[in-house]
C-alpha cells in the first residue's frame, strides 16, 4: 500500500536513512547537498525549516508503513494564482513499482480537493524520461522548456515544464469532485 501524509519531525531518521541509502541514485537529479543533509539532525533541521514556511506543503511517501520518499508542493501562491510547484523523490529500492505515480496522483487529489489549488507545475531534466512518464500518466501536459532552470548536480540545467490544471484533473476524476 502506497500513501502520502504530511511530514513530521519524527520522519527525520527514516528520511536520512533513505537518503543515505539512495545517495548515488538521487545525486544526478538533485542539487549538491552539504554533508549535514544526509544526517538525521540535518533532516530534522530541513523539516523544521520547511514546516516554518507558509508556502510549503511537504509530505512523505509511505509504502507498507515505511517512508520511501518525499513529495512536496512548494512555492504555494494563493489569491488569483492558486498554484504550486511539485517536487518528489523516491528511494532507490522503491523504483519501478508505481510508487512515484501513486504518490503524484495522491498529491494531485489533495492539491485540488483539499488545498484548493488551481494549477500544479512540475519540471524535469530533459533526460529524465521516467519522471516525465510519471507526470504524463497523471495528466500533466508539457508546456515548455526552461533553459538553465535549476542548479542540479552542480550545474545549471535545462528542464521541461509540465502543468496540471484542476479542471482537467477533476474531469478525469469526477468521483473526487
Amino acid at each position: 500500500m502506497i500513501e502520502i501524509r504530511r511530514i513530521a519531525l519524527a520522519d527525520a531518521g527514516p528520511l536520512a536513512a533513505q537518503i543515505r541509502a539512495s545517495r548515488a541514485h538521487l545525486e544526478p537529479w538533485e542539487p549538491v547537498r552539504d554533508e549535514s543533509f544526509f544526517t538525521e539532525a540535518g533532516q530534522r533541521q530541513h523539516i523544521a525549516d520547511v514546516l516554518a514556511q507558509d508556502n510549503q506543503l511537504p509530505h512523505v511517501i509511505v509504502e507498507d508503513g515505511r517512508v520511501v520518499g518525499r513529495i512536496n508542493l512548494a512555492n504555494v501562491v494563493r489569491g488569483p494564482f492558486l498554484s504550486a510547484n511539485l517536487g518528489y523523490w523516491v528511494a532507490a529500492d522503491a523504483i519501478g513499482r508505481g510508487v512515484a505515480g501513486t504518490a503524484v496522483a495522491a498529491l494531485a487529489r489533495a492539491a485540488f480537493t483539499e488545498y484548493g489549488l488551481h494549477r500544479i507545475e512540475a519540471a524535469t531534466l530533459l533526460h529524465n524520461i521516467r519522471s516525465q512518464r510519471v507526470l504524463e500518466r497523471n495528466g500533466f501536459e508539457r508546456f515548455g522548456m526552461a533553459p538553465r532552470y535549476l542548479r542540479i548536480a552542480g550545474e545549471w540545467q535545462d528542464h521541461y515544464l509540465f502543468q496540471l490544471l484542476a479542471e482537467n484533473w477533476l474531469a478525469a476524476h469526477p468521483s473526487d469532485a
